[in-house]
């Protein structure tokens, strides 16, 4: 039956691209090197036909497929199991623009397109895609789509699902559902393409989509603050807000110590009011990045956005700050931001956490349970930073200073998640706002949704791929 299935694969795709031995690690092993799965096969289709065709014979096989993109996921959704029997289909050869339209702001791209490449290919025509993220070199718009990725953006444009219109999905019997319209209304029963959307390739295959654009802001403006506690960044957002309006585009908020990883790691890098050090209780306990897009002339822009520190330092909610004076010093800022992920990683292992607060209640949660934390492993570590604009903490654990990071995950990872999950769903929290749950959290997600929810899920995932084909052990628990 194997040796039938492959036969069958190749003769869809061709030889070439049925992959089956050598080095298979950069589509079987995830992102953070959490997994190492084993592929029946690496399947790559150039066209939604051969996704179909692809889809009908591993079904006819009784073999799930896992779906791929840029495989830059951070909760193990999009690599195979261990079981050698799992086909990975990925949409990486599927990179067309089908059509851009100007007057109805959308651009209709497959699902392997790069997410920079799509910007790129809108700011070319004088738009704006807002999504951005730090894997957007590597990572796919199918896969953006499937995991509802976020991003710095979401305050003012939404995650990916607000950003989208239609939807082109090959269904686990392997037929095609093309629902690629531009419409901005369309009120003719469910809405399909939020079932797939988010739903981490469980359902069904996203070949294509049509996404909505912007025009391009006339201004751009960075600017970088020093914040007292986690109540002054809120404070300072609800300035933001009222002084802004639509034209806050970001708002990062950032720990300390996150800001020192920086700092020790990437030391040419120059991280605004915080030293390698960070130790010293006198030093900016919080940063805030926050952006401004506007379509108005830059120096009455400028002249906002100064308003909003002055009245930010009269509050006290601002102890120091500093604005970009041009685009290169902006884009130094913002990649201190995104830096800090791949500070982390030269840190050592840790424990991440993408949760969702709501946004008043964020302070309150890091006070509790940071000091939950510090009670049960003494000398650990808080690296806290993210979206604080739409509520997206990321509250990564790290070993205590000069421990050993592997021995510290392999005894406390467990017990870390429960802790911070049980804080997280007594604020009123998401344990996961952006990330998605994969096979990492999805044996948590029934002690953190409802019941009936639960119940729902599995009644969809059963009539959308009563096979259990599509990604099996992800999301949900066989």
């Amino acid at each position: 039956m194997t040796a039938a299935l492959l036969d069958s694969l190749r003769a869809i795709v061709g030889d070439a691209h049925v992959l089956t031995d050598g080095d298979l690690s950069a589509w079987e092993q995830d992102w953070r090197k959490r997994d190492r799965g084993r592929a029946l096969a690496v399947v790559r289709p150039a066209s939604t036909e051969q996704v179909a065709a692809v889809v009908k014979a591993c079904a006819a096989a009784g073999v799930s497929i896992v779906p791929q993109g840029g495989n830059t996921g951070l909760v193990c959704g999009s690599t195979p199991d261990a079981s050698g029997r799992q086909v990975v289909l990925s949409t990486k050869r599927m990179n067309a623009v089908r059509a851009i339209d100007p007057a109805n702001l959308t651009i209709t791209v497959e699902a392997g397109c790069i997410l920079q490449s799509l910007q790129e290919i809108a700011e070319k025509d004088g738009f704006l895609f807002p999504l951005s993220l730090g894997a957007e070199g590597s990572c796919t718009i199918g896969g953006n789509l499937s995991t509802n990725a976020g991003g710095t953006q979401v305050v003012r444009y939404g995650n990916t699902r607000e950003l989208c219109l239609g939807l082109e999905v090959v269904t686990a019997e392997g037929e095609v559902w093309s629902g690629l319209t531009g419409l901005r209304k369309d009120n003719t029963g469910y809405d399909l393409r939020d079932l797939f959307v988010g739903a981490e390739g469980t359902l069904g295959i996203i070949t294509a989509a049509t996404m909505k654009l912007y025009p391009m802001p006339a201004v751009q403006l960075t600017a970088w603050a020093a914040v007292p506690s986690m109540e002054h960044a809120v404070e300072l957002l609800g300035l933001a807000h009222r002084t802004l309006g639509a034209g806050l585009t970001g708002f990062e908020v950032m720990g300390r110590f996150a800001l020192s990883l920086v700092a020790k790691h990437f030391p040419q890098q120059r991280v605004p009011f915080v030293t390698a050090a960070a130790e010293s209780a006198d030093e900016t306990p919080w940063c805030v990045l926050l952006e401004n897009s506007d379509d108005e002339s830059e120096e009455h822009a400028r002249s906002r956005f100064e308003k909003l520190l002055e009245h930010a330092f009269e509050a006290g909610c601002v102890s120091d700050a500093v604005i970009a004076e041009n685009l290169t010093q902006a884009r130094a800022l913002w990649h201190v931001r995104e830096s800090i992920t791949l500070a982390q990683v030269e840190e050592g292992l840790n424990i991440k956490h993408d949760i969702s607060i709501p946004v008043s209640r964020i302070p309150e949660f890091v006070r509790v349970t940071d000091a939950l934390l510090a009670e049960k492993i003494p000398g650990v570590r808080m690296v806290d930073f993210g979206h604080l604009g739409d509520g997206n903490l990321h509250y990564n654990v790290q070993a205590p200073a000069g421990g050993d990071a592997k021995a510290f995950l392999a005894a406390h990872e467990e017990e870390v998640n429960t802790l911070v999950f049980d804080s997280v769903k007594s604020f009123d929290g998401s344990i996961s706002a952006e990330h998605g749950v994969g096979s990492l959290k999805q044996h948590k997600l029934p002690h953190y949704k409802s019941p009936v929810a639960m119940k729902l899920m599995r009644s969809i995932k059963g009539a959308l791929d009563p096979q259990n084909v599509m990604n099996p052990g992800r999301v949900l628990e066989a």
